[in-house]
């Protein structure tokens, strides 16, 4: 069976100390962790380097979708801002829609770095497998990453990427799918 932890910087993002509505709803870090470690996921998904996976569960909680379609309905509710994940990176333009509420997701989809990965950046874990992120999704499939994470990624570790360089055309295929979809915030 594999071991998985969940990483501070996931931990402080999907379970903040304020709860947020676009965060994972009704259940406590330690509950999510023990999870992931004691159900199988439906499947696997290859992430974005040897070093990703993603693990895809039917969601188990209130949890709604992270993303939404832009519409001509809610195009007025977009909202922009530059804001850094932690205070380590430096802040980047991030857009989201204000005054809409998501469908419940029906899958939960955790972003999961192996443990060598991890240590390469500075966040070494004991578990073969660390959650730096999690996708709530209404299909078991992946969304694609943001532009600006794949940009992230390519400046390497010091910047609060993963190294891995640019791949054009998974960048494009990004802006296609974020030029017509936002993330929500309650």
């Amino acid at each position: 069976m594999t071991s998985i932890v969940l990483t501070e910087f996931a931990r402080t993002r999907l379970f903040p100390r304020v709860a947020r509505a676009n965060t994972i709803q009704d259940c406590t870090a330690q509950a999510f962790e023990r999870r992931l470690n004691e159900e199988p996921p439906l499947k696997v998904l290859e992430g974005y380097a040897p070093f990703c996976a993603l693990h895809v569960h039917r969601n188990w909680t209130s949890t709604r979708c992270i993303v939404l379609p832009i519409t001509g309905e809610n195009r007025h509710r977009l909202r922009s801002a530059y804001e850094a994940r932690s205070t380590d990176e430096l802040p980047v333009l991030v857009r989201w829609f204000e005054g809409v509420q998501a469908p419940v997701a029906d899958f939960l989809i955790p972003i999961l770095y192996s443990r060598e990965q991890l240590a390469k950046e500075g966040s070494p874990i004991t578990a073969e497998w660390g959650v730096v992120g999690c996708l709530y999704t209404a299909e078991p499939e992946e969304i694609p990453m943001a532009p600006i994470t794949m940009m992230r990624n390519a400046l390497g570790v010091d910047q609060g990427g993963s190294g891995v360089p640019l791949d054009r055309a998974a960048y494009l295929a990004s802006v296609a799918f974020w030029e017509a979809h936002a993330n929500w915030r309650g």
